[in-house]
């Protein structure tokens, strides 16, 4: 596919990062409006509504040590028993209790996974949570992890944030599949507790036990620089991020059975940034049993060395030295950094408030910041990279989704300015092309590179379709956002998950409608037809024709053979839904020579249309 450092490469990375621009539109609209994070959200620590207040228990005695993540047979343990249908379960590190919740689902919030990484585990691997007695009752989702707000720009969230949700529907159903799901953001803003990840919906219309966590984000998620070093693989890896979602999935296989989960048929599955990080555990040798099956949406094989993120510590810590008044300008930075110690380099960065290390990144849109992120460390995430999709030397093949939407970077190019005339025959021909590159990094190309491996099972592939004007140029969507958004990055997370909110919703204080009374009888039988795929497949591995009983159109899976079955087409029209199988086939290689076949001046606009 592209190589790294390549102008396609970095234009897909950067734009993988934007899902959760949506939020600075509604600093647009008229008044104070209502931001991504849910305004109940409170600290765990203060929450609880617990029977009793949980008391620490010291670790040594209780559980085993943190460097088990890499060392020991992960989901060994056992948990304690299965579930009985009761609201109160019992984990490994003690009882918890859920509440009913939307569509006939119990839900159990903020349980932790992993100690609060504060003080000196900041940027140290996840530690197994400290048991507790009594029993915890939160009813509210846990603090989201520090971030950017998309529109005051000021610093939120808590690094107390290593928390899960848990969804069951009320039977008392036992070994019933499991889905974890990973919220998108750039790696750099989200949260489990945005409304348009809440599980309800899937769990009950799957018939799925349904998981969601928080993992540290931005620089508090992803940092190495050579001071920090201890010689701990796991610790030095900088991947306290990804490490987070393997703690979390180690926690699902130690204790889900009590929850009325079957730890032997996990599917992980994300959109965007929580894409990249689907992709990313195919990877990690530390990942491999910790799931069964993936799902990738609108995503990308995306990694960086670990080079690339020294570079960007140092940066950040010359930016730092200056804007503390240490240092009288970057030059004088770099004479002081270099002149410190390791320990006394440590020290400084670990005695810096969250907020300060935002405020020494480049941000775009809402807040986000540009940082490389996923490291080819060797431990956590493979040396080879993204390269190992090519090579085959990926450690976890499992049965894999992959898909992308038709006009993915419309999102970007509506509320950017490389192309001012958004109703210009320009505007649709550089949508068309950079979301059709878009399509072949984060699935046509891709699903080649891994079906051509002989022991990579089936690969599905579709391309999300609603709300796109295609050929035809009419849309089910109002005017004039039918043609200026069409199927754009995120639209397809709310019927994905059988939810009624997403980010179409949010764009409404902009004075953009997407969701209408004419468009809901098929917009809802598309996403019941999704989810259908999507029960099949997460307990099967295979989405076939849906859920038992269902009718759909069969999805086949990927073929590398001219001619034959490569995606399937999700669309609908008002009323009905319009799914069939395509064999067509995108390339780097034939788009581009498209590409180069325009005119000059429209291939330029298309390589320099980085409207964010």
């Amino acid at each position: 596919m592209f190589p790294k450092g390549s102008f396609w490469y970095k234009f897909i990375a950067l734009a993988l990062a934007l899902v959760l621009i949506v939020p600075i539109l509604a600093a647009c609209g008229k008044g104070k409006e209502k931001t991504l994070a849910p305004t109940a959200t409170a600290s765990p620590t203060a929450m609880s509504t617990a029977v009793s207040t949980p008391t620490a228990v010291p670790r040594e005695t209780a559980t085993p040590s943190p460097t088990t993540i890499a060392t020991e047979t992960l989901g060994s343990t056992p948990a304690v028993s299965s579930w009985t249908g009761s609201e109160v379960v019992h984990t490994l590190y003690g009882d918890v209790k859920g509440f009913a919740d939307q569509n006939h689902t119990w839900v159990w919030k903020a349980i932790p996974f992993a100690k609060p990484p504060v003080g000196d585990l900041r940027w140290k691997a996840p530690q197994d949570p400290e048991p507790w007695e009594g029993i915890r009752a939160e009813t509210q989702f846990s603090e989201q992890g520090i971030q950017p707000d998309p529109v005051t720009r000021q610093i939120v969230g808590s690094e107390d944030c290593l928390y899960l949700n848990v969804w069951h529907p009320q039977t008392a159903e036992n070994n019933l599949p499991v889905y974890v799901r990973i919220y998108g953001g750039g790696n750099s803003t989200g949260s489990a507790s945005f409304e348009e990840y809440w599980g309800a919906n899937l769990a009950s219309k799957s018939n799925a036990v349904f998981v969601s966590m928080n993992y540290r984000l931005g620089p508090l998620g992803w940092f190495t620089y050579p001071a920090l070093r201890t010689g701990d693989k796991l610790d030095d890896s900088g991947n306290y991020g990804t490490l987070d979602i393997i703690q979390a999935l180690r926690w699902v296989q130690n204790n889900i059975a009590v929850f009325g989960g079957n730890p032997s048929n996990v599917t992980i599955g994300g959109e965007s940034a929580g894409a990249i990080n689907i992709l990313s555990l195919l990877l990690s040798p530390l990942a491999k049993g910790l799931f069964h099956k993936a799902i990738s949406e609108s995503g990308g094989a995306s990694t960086y060395s670990v080079s690339d993120g020294e570079e960007s510590a140092r940066n950040v810590l010359l930016k730092l030295l200056v804007n503390d008044k240490t240092a009288a300008d970057e030059t004088a930075a770099a004479k002081h950094l270099d002149s410190m110690s390791n320990a006394e380099i440590t020290t400084y960065l670990r005695s810096k408030p969250a907020a300060e290390f935002y405020a020494a990144y480049e941000t775009f849109l809402g807040g986000l910041i540009i940082f490389p992120n996923i490291f080819t460390d060797g431990t956590v995430i493979m040396a080879e990279g993204s390269n190992a999709f090519k090579t085959g030397t990926y450690p976890n093949k499992v049965p894999t989704i992959l898909g992308t939407n038709k006009d993915e970077t419309k999102l970007f190019l509506c509320f950017g300015t490389a192309i001012r005339d958004k109703d210009s025959e320009l505007y649709q021909t550089v949508a068309k092309y950079t979301s059709d590159l878009w399509k072949v990094a984060g699935a046509d190309g891709l699903a080649r590179e891994m079906t051509s491996h002989s022991d990579q099972p089936n690969v599905y592939v579709y391309q999300f379709l609603w709300g796109s004007i295609g050929d035809t140029g009419k849309s089910v969507l109002p005017d004039p956002w039918g043609s200026r958004l069409g199927s754009f990055h995120g639209l397809n997370v709310s019927l994905f998950l059988g939810n009624n909110t997403g980010i179409e919703d949010k764009l409404k204080p902009a004075g953009v409608i997407i969701n209408t009374e004419q468009n809901r009888p098929g917009r809802d039988a598309l996403s019941d037809a999704i989810v259908s795929y999507e029960a099949q497949f997460i307990r099967t591995g295979d989405p076939g024709t849906g859920k038992t009983g269902s009718t759909l159109s069969r999805w086949t899976p990927w073929s590398n053979n001219e001619g034959e079955s490569k995606c399937i087409l999700l669309d609908a029209g008002y009323d009905a839904i319009n799914i069939n199988m395509s064999t067509k086939e995108l390339t780097e290689t034939g788009l581009m020579a498209e590409i180069d076949k325009l005119p000059a001046s429209t291939s330029e606009a298309i390589k320099n249309s980085r409207a964010f």
